[in-house]
């Protein structure tokens, strides 16, 4: 190890300005376009034939679960009710009164069966007949908007009619596509925000609710999809949108823009360690609001020089002025 000669002095150390490396996640931002759908959504067709004596909405009406929308001739199927009524009514006294008889000898046990039998189809006759007439009313099977129909009183429908369409669009389901370099880094339960394509429309937050199982070998890219609220009703089903995610993909040294040096073999950063400066090798990553995310050998806590780096070379001692 070389020492000064007898009566010679040490040099003096090079008065620099330092900053701390952090190491940071790299932000990687994912635009796409998204086609939303209704959370619920469902064209709305009759059970059976028949024809139309009753339309209860209009195109764009809010309806409950479970309300009639849409009314058929249903006047067979109201007989065919009363008269299932009283074949259940008739079969029961008939059961009864043979059960007042049992033990008697009047009546065998295989007669008072077949009267219980009767009894249960008569039951289960009442039920379909029921079950008919339901039929005649077209009911909304869930909370939601309607859409435009078609059909008028009068008109003849069958299974293939589409009444109308109903949306539950309290949420939106937005679809989109993400290039498969993102896959395994983007999970459920990750923040997105969309907005719509309209001059200054307000952004909306959801969330990563499904991401699809393969990608596409055409594209290469995999569906993801997220649910986004819409209490005030502003949006509507089948909208595109402006897809907005952010994803952090790995971490690296942080360091300020005047810290990234460059030499003929590509950038480098001046490192202190011991009070000496060591030449680092740096790639950029990715540039940050003041500062620089590179891949380098820098550990998390080593200083770097952002002041007096003209004066730097390998080895030389430094003094830090202003720095951590």
């Amino acid at each position: 190890m070389e020492t000064p000669a007898d009566g010679e002095r040490a040099p003096a150390a090079q008065p620099v300005v330092t900053e701390v490396v952090e190491w940071q996640p790299r932000k990687v931002r994912i635009e796409a376009v998204g086609t939303s759908r209704a959370l619920k959504s469902v064209t709305v067709h009759p059970e059976v034939s028949g024809e139309v004596v009753e339309v209860t909405f209009a195109a764009g009406d809010r309806v409950q679960a479970g309300q009639t929308i849409v009314r058929l001739d249903d006047r067979d199927q109201r007989l065919a009710v009363q008269i299932a009524r009283v074949e259940l009514e008739d079969a029961k006294r008939l059961y009864s009164r043979y059960q007042r008889t049992r033990g008697s000898g009047t009546v065998t046990e295989s007669v008072i069966d077949d009267a219980k039998s009767a009894v249960e189809r008569a039951r289960l006759n009442l039920d379909r007949a029921k079950v008919a007439l339901d039929y005649r009313s077209i009911e909304a099977p869930f909370d939601g908007y309607l859409g435009i129909s078609n059909i008028d009183p009068g008109s003849r429908v069958d299974t293939a009619t589409a009444i109308t369409t109903i949306d539950d669009r309290s949420k939106l389901l937005v679809t989109f596509q993400v290039p498969e370099l993102f896959l395994g880094q983007i999970e459920q339960g990750q923040e997105i925000v969309v907005a719509t394509w309209s001059s200054g429309s307000a952004p909306h937050t959801g969330q990563l609710v499904e991401i699809d199982s393969r990608v596409n070998p055409e594209t290469r890219t995999f569906a993801a999809r997220a649910l986004v609220e819409n209490e005030r009703d502003l949006l509507r089903p089948g909208m595109s949108f402006r897809v907005s995610l952010d994803l952090e993909a790995g971490r690296y040294p942080q360091i300020p823009e005047v810290a990234l040096q460059w030499g003929n073999d590509g950038a480098f950063v001046w490192g202190v360690d011991g009070g000496k400066v060591t030449r680092i090798p740096a790639t950029i990553v990715q540039r940050v609001p003041g500062a620089i995310l590179v891949e380098s050998d820098l550990p998390e806590g080593i200083q770097v020089v952002t002041e007096g780096t003209q004066r730097m070379r390998e080895g030389l001692r430094v003094t830090n002025i202003a720095g951590l």
